[in-house]
């Protein structure tokens, strides 16, 4: 699936400096960085829904009766 990304002039300049260097491509720093991104995402989401799980129980068991 393509995409297109739009940056500011600004955002775009700092992305190829980075990416000149690191060596790499703006395109591998873009996506680097939507991995990590939904990845952290992920995690908290995961530890907000656990957090919920045991410190609400005997509400969440209350409404499930």
């Amino acid at each position: 699936m393509a995409m297109t990304l739009r940056l500011t002039e600004q955002e775009s300049e700092d992305l190829r400096k980075r990416a000149e260097r690191e060596g790499t491509s703006m395109h591998e720093i873009a996506r680097k960085a939507i991995r990590l991104y939904v990845s952290d995402h992920t995690e908290r989401l995961d530890a907000i829904v656990d957090r919920i799980l045991v410190e609400d129980a005997e509400l969440l068991e209350r409404l499930g009766s």
